[in-house]
């Protein structure tokens, strides 16, 4: 699965000029919480977030009035405070690796180019949905967590023995197991009973961490 697929386009942008006031109103408009600033030729040259615009309007406690508030947020531009340095992605990029990036410079979304141009904006949501989809998390049936040794062929098994008492795996998760030698797959199955799952599958896993009935939504 590749960002092109999950990325949201066509993206909402604004100019180096688009003063504080009309950013945040887009914002609230829109239902966003960040926008990519471009140059009139569309390329990227910066982006703004709902923070940044917060933490450059004055604060409750100013001495300044209401109009004079109002003033400078219509002509103060967000130029001023974009980040010029923006972490972005391509279309063709696994998803996974996006989803990195964001986790280690701890940021929310990044927009999405082609060359320079800004083509959509893929957001920890958007990663949040996958991983949702990933787990089946809307599908009905047992979700079976288990420990399996690593080797060729274990997991062919594990399916077999699954689909020779007529069970259907929906979705399949792999991590990390408690050491290097085994994985730790997180299933959900439909089309079986509890019972004979476990019966089934004892002869090809290590141990089975957790077993439970989920009703999707």
């Amino acid at each position: 699965m590749f960002v092109g697929s999950r990325m949201k386009h066509p993206v909402i942008t604004i100019g180096p000029k688009t003063s504080l006031e009309e950013a945040l109103n887009m914002m609230s408009k829109e239902h966003i919480r960040r926008l990519p600033v471009v140059d009139q030729s569309g390329s990227l040259i910066g982006i703004v977030t709902e923070l940044d615009l917060l933490k450059a309007s004055p604060s409750a406690a100013t001495s300044l009035s209401v109009w004079e508030i109002k003033s400078l947020l219509s002509t103060f531009p967000v130029e001023k405070i974009m980040t010029r340095e923006v972490f972005t992605v391509t279309e063709d990029m696994p998803l996974e690796e996006a989803a990195r990036i964001m986790s280690d410079n701890k940021i929310g979304g990044m927009p999405v180019v082609r060359g320079e141009r800004v083509v959509g904006i893929i957001t920890e949501t958007d990663i949040f949905k996958v991983f949702l989809e990933v787990f089946g998390a809307r599908e009905a049936g047992l979700r079976l967590t288990v420990e399996m040794d690593k080797g060729p062929g274990i997991l062919a098994k594990f399916s077999q023995a699954i689909f020779e008492i007529g069970g259907n795996i929906l979705s399949l998760g792999s991590f990390m197991g408690e050491d290097s030698k085994t994985s730790q797959l997180v299933f959900r199955i439909e089309g079986i009973e509890e019972k004979e799952l476990l019966k089934a599958i004892k002869p090809h896993v290590y141990r089975v961490v957790d077993i439970r009935k989920c009703a999707g939504c």
